[in-house]
């Protein structure tokens, strides 16, 4: 599960947490007005992620399982910047989008090394199979393309323009 899915997931988490910060909290500091809000936005996510994993880890899970995200400090430095921007919104977005997107991955990363053995991770908890109903089907390209059905509805499809 873990190897699986580290590095994809690390990924696809760090543009998604980045972005969701950042519109967030700047969706709040605009109409607000108030410094601050985007660690204040941060914080709501960081618990609600610590439920997560308290649910997780009450059914059965070791603790290291679910990886709560580091967004205070990224969300301290966009607080910062709207600061020093002095509400131009266009220099917040873009100067403070910007050292979220380059800090949140890095902390993210450090969080990610301090998890305890992943290998036996990966081994005592393997990605599910698909139930049946979800097996993805091969495609059969090129099979049939000598088969008179395959040539007749071609030649058909072709033919019997109305």
């Amino acid at each position: 599960f873990y190897t699986d899915w580290a590095w994809t997931s690390f990924v696809v988490f760090s543009i998604s947490q980045s972005t969701t910060l950042v519109v967030g909290a700047i969706y709040y500091m605009l109409f607000t007005g108030v410094p601050g809000t985007a660690t204040y936005y941060a914080t709501i996510m960081t618990i609600y992620t610590w439920v997560a994993k308290g649910a997780w880890f009450a059914l059965g899970y070791p603790y290291d399982f679910i990886v709560t995200p580091v967004w205070i400090p990224s969300a301290m430095l966009l607080d910062l910047v709207y600061w020093a921007t002095r509400r131009n919104k266009h220099a917040a977005i873009i100067i403070g989008g910007t050292l979220v997107g380059l800090s949140l991955p890095i902390f993210n990363m450090i969080n990610l090394l301090l998890v305890e053995d992943p290998l036996e991770m990966a081994f005592k908890y393997p990605r599910p199979t698909l139930p049946p109903y979800m097996t993805p089907i091969e495609p059969q390209v090129g099979k049939f393309y000598n088969s008179p059905v395959a040539l007749g509805s071609g030649a058909g499809a072709v033919l019997c323009v109305p």
